[in-house]
């Protein structure tokens, strides 16, 4: 999202003002998210995540999360979440704890791991190439984040981050987890990655994978979105969306990109997630638009 010209960002900045931002965290942010939206197209075009056998990218997970040895005992939990479709499962790699009295870190790298043992082997072989690929980018942001805060311990103040997962649904159909990364220096900010994998063939789904060939699926979701921001807006004056904006236009959400974030829930709807930010002021947080199934019917596949 191409956010300049701050002198007309007045009328925001009560909102950004609610979670005591200052410019440079506005600026780190900003760029953030502008990152993790490039990382997230190249990560997918780069064909070196998929050479990453699950053996190499547990030592790969183990060696990052090693930060220096001067805070309390590292522990290392291998507890994990039972089977999801005799397929895919979700173990607790590895558990960081940190804490000087003003920097602490709570980190969880997660990795899927593939149950080969009632499944058929094509499907299986295909769900391995598939948890590769999400283990490889889970251990390259959690390295981004641990980076940033081994270098951030350098500087005499407070700061916090925190990295989690959780499988937010299981249908017959998919599976998705949620991975977490959060941080806190003086102001918040969440970055929410969502990986999901058909249960029946073991691919990891994109957005036009839930869709029938060249249908247009980008148009009626957009427009849903669109219509509950202005709902929400009209409803509370408190929610504020960059949308029908006249002065920052660049601003304004137009259409959902092909690669947006998104999960199935329970009910089969399609839900859109969109990182802090993106959509809407610091403050907003997180937000997520479940696209009634009435509207995507005739397109689904």
């Amino acid at each position: 999202m191409h956010k300049t010209n701050y002198s007309i960002l007045s009328k925001y900045r009560e909102e950004y003002e609610s979670v005591s931002m200052s410019d440079e965290a506005v600026r780190r942010m900003q760029e953030r998210i502008r990152e993790g939206k490039e990382e997230k197209k190249n990560m997918r075009k780069k064909k070196f995540y998929k050479r990453m056998t699950g053996a190499a990218a547990a030592v790969a997970v183990l060696a990052l999360i090693a930060l220096p040895n001067i805070s309390s005992q590292i522990a290392c939990a291998m507890g994990e979440i039972p089977v999801l479709g005799n397929l895919v499962k979700v173990v607790t790699f590895r558990d960081y704890q940190y804490d000087n009295g003003k920097q602490t870190a709570d980190v969880i790298a997660p990795e899927i791991e593939v149950d080969t043992k009632n499944t058929s082997t094509s499907v299986a072989s295909t769900a391995a190439k598939s948890s590769e690929e999400i283990n490889a980018e889970i251990e390259k942001l959690t390295d981004k984040w641990v980076n940033e805060f081994k270098e951030n311990m350098k500087q005499d103040g407070y700061q916090n981050v925190t990295i989690k997962s959780e499988v937010i649904n299981t249908t017959n159909n998919y599976f998705t987890l949620k991975l977490i990364c959060s941080q806190r220096a003086g102001s918040g900010y969440e970055e929410n990655h969502f990986y999901t994998i058909s249960l029946d063939t073991g691919k990891r789904m994109k957005l036009s994978d839930l869709f029938k060939e060249g249908s247009d699926y980008l148009t009626p979701i957009s427009e849903s979105i669109q219509k509950q921001m202005r709902q929400q807006m009209k409803s509370d004056e408190n929610i504020k969306y960059w949308l029908d904006d006249e002065e920052i236009p660049d601003w304004n959400l137009d259409e959902i990109t092909k690669d947006a974030a998104f999960y199935v829930n329970k009910a089969g709807e399609v839900v859109i997630c969109y990182t802090q930010g993106d959509v809407a002021p610091m403050y907003m947080g997180s937000v997520e638009f479940v696209i009634p199934n009435d509207v995507l019917t005739d397109i689904r596949v």
